[in-house]
């Protein structure tokens, strides 16, 4: 027990011991819905005076795309100082989405878009930049997070398009903060600056020539080198007893972001909850869930129901193979349960599914003891762990000023979901649809199914 008790301390003092940002708890605002987001984004554009960087997995070219950019360009003819970038994954940007069908007569992608909205406004400069984190997107796509307006970051998971935007009355959940913190933002603003866009591999998606994958392979490879390196640059002006924030990015499985979320589970003294749309924790953090329940500490994790994957499909529509990632991961989350079946019943260990209608979930974050919060964009999967470039906002919280916008928000993400009682509560594969339950054994035959796991 004394054993135990030094080691959680270490890890309580590994996450005292890094350099944080004092954050005013007045200049924190949670948004509870998707149309908020939509309209605090919309608010932002227009109010902006010196700076606009938005960086994103993919900028859609869809209805709720299209309002955002006209409000972009809005604004950049209006106040024609206003810088305003936009950084998106090189290769999401250049296919369309995986399952959708093609369109033959409005056949473009998300790139060509934008060049298209560069012609329509000329002399209306907005970057808008293609981030290639590998040389293969199946191998790490961009998956930094924020929105930056002057002094104001607008932390969320979510990308820009129709679901995420609720532009009709279908939505994707997801976490959305907005944190006025001037050091904060420029702190994030640098790092894009000086570490992503001094890069030769980036290049423009708003122009009419765009370099081939093959030409910039090299450039590629150097870039995610380096990549492997960045941090945010921020001296230590906070204290461990008052409210504060700490931005923290990675790129591979030891990179600096990965060892905070291991510190940061490590150190719970109580209670921890966990959100994450896809099930499929790295084997690590399954190992640190099974010490602490062991340990005695009260685990929550919220998941996504499978029809609130944005994989999912339902059995009318046409087969396609990427279908059957939700059930990949709910055989996952069934195996879970029923190695932990004992904890569950002694309600130490509480799992949610979260469901509302045909809607999607995307929620990702941690939040210990009501003294530490992680806002990210890490699903908290093999491909984020090792693939995929990305960020977080660690936020600490010893007097809890944040305490009731955190237990709303909760309360908030708890409202669409039922709690698993037992293991059998969830499918078994004999219960897919019999196309999906052919590929998966297919798949477990020749072992694909832990490497789809891996990169998807």
């Amino acid at each position: 027990m004394i054993f135990s008790k030094v080691k959680k301390a270490k890890h309580q003092q590994y996450l005292e011991q890094l350099a944080k940002l004092p954050q005013a708890a007045t200049g924190v605002v949670t948004l509870y819905k998707a149309d908020s987001f939509r309209k605090a984004l919309l608010d932002k554009i227009a109010t902006a005076r010196q700076h606009i960087y938005i960086t994103v997995l993919y900028f859609e070219h869809d209805d709720a795309g299209h309002d955002i950019l006209h409000a972009l360009y809005q604004a950049k003819i209006a106040r024609p100082t206003l810088d305003i970038k936009i950084m998106v994954d090189w290769h999401r940007a250049q296919r369309g989405r995986i399952g959708a069908k093609k369109n033959i007569t409005n056949n473009i992608t998300n790139a060509d878009w934008y060049y298209q909205m560069a012609l329509v406004h000329p002399g209306t400069d907005i970057a808008i930049f293609g981030i290639p984190v590998n040389t293969r997107e199946a191998l790490g796509v961009l998956h930094l997070k924020g929105f930056i307006f002057d002094d104001t970051v607008l932390y969320t998971g979510a990308s820009i398009n129709d679901v995420y935007l609720q532009q009709d009355k279908r939505y994707r959940y997801d976490r959305y903060h907005i944190l006025d913190n001037a050091p904060l933002a420029e702190t994030m603003k640098h790092l894009i600056d000086n570490s992503l866009l001094s890069s030769p591999a980036i290049q423009r998606l708003d122009q009419a020539h765009r370099q081939s994958n093959a030409k910039i392979k090299s450039s590629i490879k150097q870039f995610r080198h380096h990549l492997k390196s960045c941090y945010y640059q921020l001296q230590n002006n906070a204290t461990n007893e008052e409210l504060s924030v700490i931005p923290l990015i990675g790129l591979g499985k030891k990179n600096e972001l990965n060892k905070v979320i291991v510190h940061l589970m490590n150190s719970t003294k109580t209670n921890i909850t966990i959100c994450t749309p896809y099930f499929n924790l790295p084997t690590i953090l399954t190992r640190i869930i099974s010490k602490l329940l062991n340990d005695k500490k009260h685990i929550e994790i919220i998941i996504g129901d499978k029809t609130a994957n944005d994989f999912y499909s339902p059995p009318e529509n046409p087969f396609t193979i990427i279908s059957a990632l939700p059930y990949l991961y709910e055989i996952n989350l069934r195996r879970f349960i029923y190695r932990l079946q004992h904890f569950v019943d002694s309600q130490q260990l509480t799992i949610r599914l979260w469901k509302d209608g045909n809607n999607g979930y995307h929620l990702k974050g941690i939040w210990v003891d009501n003294n530490w919060h992680l806002l990210t964009g890490n699903n908290l999967n093999p491909r984020a762990w090792g693939l995929d470039l990305e960020n977080a906002i660690l936020i600490h919280d010893p007097q809890k000023n944040l305490l009731q916008q955190k237990n709303k928000e909760l309360k908030c993400i708890k409202r669409n979901t039922h709690v698993i009682k037992h293991y059998q509560e969830l499918e078994n594969i004999q219960r897919y649809p019999i196309k999906i339950r052919k590929l998966i054994c297919h798949l477990r035959r020749i072992s694909a199914d832990r490497l789809i796991r891996r990169i998807l």
